[in-house]
């Protein structure tokens, strides 16, 4: 992380993030090679109006703990987010979609922030595109999406991996987001039995706008395989906005193909923060003007584990018996401390960060 020279008021607000927000999401290093870090954050009309100075510090902060993070929401405008990208610093990149010039594309785009020292994007992207049916001489899709799902691919380790990232819809009821829900279902159906299909491990993210996990909503989005990580259970985490009582956002998979998917995950739920120490002597930041400043979701995140070697090993040598479970649950049980904050432990790190004996973990990574 390269705040730099910040202010005081800001070196308190970063530090006021860590200790409140950061430090109790118990986000586990990623291990090179062997795990990583995912992602998904709506943050609010992220480029619509320019971020102040903090704001800007305190979203690369959040960023920062991840590998890999799908931002929807982004805006024509990409000029903060080049600031967040210039912060995290010169290992992070960028790939993000063209905007749709509409009320329904909300002028908005998908992205996805990545370390390059644990994640490598393979140069497969592109967006989403619905099923047609040929119309006299025009092919029309029956059913569409306002904002197209944006598609990339990825390789941490050996396992390579595709993100699909959406913001469906909110329009005039709940019930008109069900199209647009069930849409992806079968999209991501279709391509899991495709045999030219890049790759089948699949992970679904985004800003969906379902209010309830296992309403008709959620249903729709999960009625052809997807699933929701174990961690990201509705009784560990009823909501995604700041109230805490909708599940607008998720991260989903196919079990069928993915199969290193930790029991670690969860929010990084910045409302603990006291928003005096984050905005000093800014009385509107009390109120909604906080969510155009950090963003009225929290982000969500999950654990994968990258190292493939070894059960694909064992399924060679001894098929059908290999224990995934057990596999799992070795890999997210990380034998390193918990990330230590940039600021307040800067010092410290870079000494541990020395010893030979240190894991190689990204964490460690960073503080050389």
């Amino acid at each position: 992380m390269f705040h730099g020279d910040v202010s005081p008021d800001i070196a308190a607000g970063i530090l006021e993030l860590q200790q409140k927000a950061i430090d109790p999401a118990k986000i586990p290093p990623s291990k090179l090679d062997e795990t990583i870090n995912i992602a998904s954050w709506n943050i609010r009309e992220f480029g619509k109006k320019r971020r102040l100075e903090a704001s800007v510090h305190y979203i690369a902060e959040i960023m920062g703990q991840f590998d890999l993070i799908s931002i929807v929401e982004l805006r024509k405008d990409v000029n903060d987010l080049d600031r967040v990208v210039q912060i995290l610093g010169p290992y992070w990149r960028v790939v993000y979609s063209d905007y749709i010039d509409d009320w329904g594309g909300n002028w908005e785009r998908v992205a996805f922030v990545y370390d390059e020292r644990a994640v490598a994007f393979t140069g497969f992207v592109g967006n989403a595109e619905e099923h047609r049916t040929k119309e006299n001489t025009e092919y029309i899709p029956p059913r569409s999406w306002w904002r197209k799902p944006y598609v990339c691919g990825f390789m941490a380790g050996n396992f390579d991996f595709v993100m699909i990232a959406t913001h469906i819809r909110w329009g005039g009821s709940a019930a008109e987001r069900i199209p647009e829900l069930e849409l992806m279902a079968d999209w991501v159906d279709r391509r899991s039995k495709d045999a030219n299909a890049i790759d089948k491990d699949m992970i679904v993210v985004g800003d969906f706008n379902i209010p309830k996990i296992g309403d008709n909503l959620y249903k729709a989005l999960t009625s052809k395989g997807l699933t929701m990580p174990s961690s990201l259970a509705v009784s560990k985490i009823p909501g995604t906005n700041l109230g805490g009582d909708m599940r607008y956002d998720q991260i989903l998979y196919l079990p069928k193909f993915t199969k290193t998917v930790t029991d670690l995950g969860g929010t990084v739920d910045f409302t603990k923060c006291n928003r005096s120490l984050l905005f000093p002597g800014n009385a509107a930041m009390q109120g909604e003007d906080f969510t155009y400043q950090l963003s009225d979701h929290l982000p969500l995140w999950i654990q994968i584990g990258t190292d493939l070697a070894d059960i694909k090993m064992d399924q060679i040598l001894r098929p059908k018996k290999y224990d995934v479970a057990a596999h799992n649950l070795a890999i997210a049980k990380p034998k390193v401390p918990a990330r230590a904050p940039s600021i307040t432990k800067r010092a410290a790190t870079k000494a541990k960060a020395k010893k030979k004996a240190a894991p190689k973990t990204k964490a460690a990574r960073k503080r050389k």
